[in-house]
């Protein structure tokens, strides 16, 4: 058994790992290094969206090295753990590269059909849709198998992927956390992670975002009641209520609309990004919220609709995209006066998100911050939790599913450093059976 670390093992996002088995080879994710492209203009963005100048800017993996040891055409498929862009967005970029199946959750592939019609492309890879909690084979040589094994993180329908080898399971765990009051969708499967424990695991592959946070991550319910807190709580009758959170976070989206459903407020969402993972949540009849929203989907149906919501602030809830500041997000737009909405002194901007530690994404959140400021209006931040374990949720996991072998992912050398540091706590050996990967990197087990 070979493993490459293509991408993620040096930066946060740009993820992808390949596993070798004999001539097989299966992909774990594909995704985006989204801060090379958060500092395009938008006229450049659209411009550069294809694998040339993705690949120029250093934004999608650079699973050339596939090609460089011959490994290209003995790739068999691609499983995708779930729906964000850091993990499926690179896939209409470089699938096409390969004869093979590109495999995921209902939820995750109507985002990644979404991605496609946004980008105008098609890929000639066969798209499987693959339930929570089940398993298919995969045409190989070696008897492989895919297990998508159901886990709680911050979107729907995420798995840990379970790649059933004859040389011992390899599971890939990347972005999670154990939330046992999951506010939309399943629990974890603890009974299948420990089934896969009791038949062997191999290798790990296990994200080390928070690795250096020595904390249990709080579930989602935390949030639900951090956002009734302020949303029900405060004095904003006569105000207007803005939210901003990731746009893929259904369930939290969800406690947003019953929050403006208590205070008698209808709930608007405007953002081309809410658009689609909306959809691909409506797609996949997992969203039974939907009828309770007003759903701006293009830019001059928010302008006129944005006129109406002037007149009578206090009969909605503007729940719009630009947690991070981005640049043309809604909430940028709006901050500038660049769209019809006014902002006013007391109007509340929540955000229920939680600043990416990233250079970009903090001057974003800064320059924003003062201008929403400058109109007098109230901030609430980070009335969120996060979506991915912490040491603790981490020192559990390892301990259930007591690997051969660890291989810390997602994340810069000190985060990886940190998960390691933890596996040496708990009896794992650094340079023998916990492996510090860089890019572009491989070990044989």
């Amino acid at each position: 058994m070979k493993i490459f670390t293509i991408g993620g093992y040096g930066e946060v996002g740009k993820n992808m790992t390949a596993v070798q088995i004999g001539d097989d080879v299966v992909i774990f994710d594909a995704g985006l290094y989204l801060p090379p492209i958060v500092e395009l203009e938008e006229n450049e963005r659209f411009g550069l969206m294809n694998e040339k100048h993705l690949r120029r800017i250093q934004a999608i993996p650079n699973d050339t090295v596939l090609d460089q040891l011959g490994l290209r055409n003995k790739v068999r498929a691609m499983l995708i753990g779930h729906a964000h862009l850091d993990h499926v967005g690179a896939i209409p970029y470089l699938a096409p590269r390969y004869n093979a199946d590109v495999l995921g959750t209902p939820f995750t592939m109507n985002v990644l059909k979404s991605i496609m019609r946004d980008e105008k492309t098609s890929i000639h890879n066969q798209l499987k849709v693959v339930q929570p909690n089940s398993s298919i084979a995969i045409k190989s040589k070696s008897n492989l198998r895919a297990e998508f094994i159901n886990i709680t993180h911050s979107t729907l329908q995420c798995s840990m992927l379970a790649l059933h080898t004859k040389e011992g399971v390899v599971l890939y765990a990347n972005d999670f956390k154990f939330d046992n009051s999951p506010q939309l969708g399943k629990k974890p499967n603890y009974d299948a992670l420990k089934a896969v424990a009791k038949e062997g695991v191999k290798a790990l592959i296990v994200e080390s975002l928070y690795a250096d946070e020595e904390r249990k991550t709080p579930s989602e319910k935390v949030a639900r009641s951090l956002l009734e807190d302020v949303m029900l709580t405060t004095d904003n009758e006569n105000a207007g209520i803005l939210v901003t959170t990731f746009s893929s976070h259904i369930a939290r989206l969800k406690s947003i609309v019953n929050f403006s459903n208590q205070l008698g407020r209808k709930a608007v969402f405007a953002g081309r990004s809410l658009n689609k993972y909306m959809q691909a949540a409506i797609d996949a009849k997992l969203c039974p919220f939907n009828k309770d929203v007003i759903l701006l989907a293009y830019r001059k149906q928010a302008e006129s609709f944005f006129k109406r919501i002037n007149k009578n602030k206090k009969d909605y809830v503007i729940v719009c995209t630009g947690h991070q500041g981005e640049p043309h997000s809604m909430l940028d737009r709006i901050s500038r006066r660049e769209t019809t909405l006014q902002l006013d002194p007391n109007d509340h901007v929540i955000f229920s998100s939680k600043t990416i530690p990233t250079e970009i994404n903090i001057a974003n959140k800064g320059q924003l911050d003062k201008r929403l400021k400058h109109f007098g209006c109230r901030i609430f931040n980070e009335v969120h939790v996060s979506g991915h374990a912490g040491r603790e949720d981490l020192r559990d996991f390892i301990n259930m599913i007591n690997p051969e072998h660890i291989i810390p992912a997602h994340g810069d050398l000190p985060k990886l450093s940190a998960l390691a540091e933890l596996a040496t706590e708990l009896g794992y050996k650094l340079g023998k059976t916990c492996h510090i990967m860089q890019d572009l990197q491989s070990l044989e087990v």
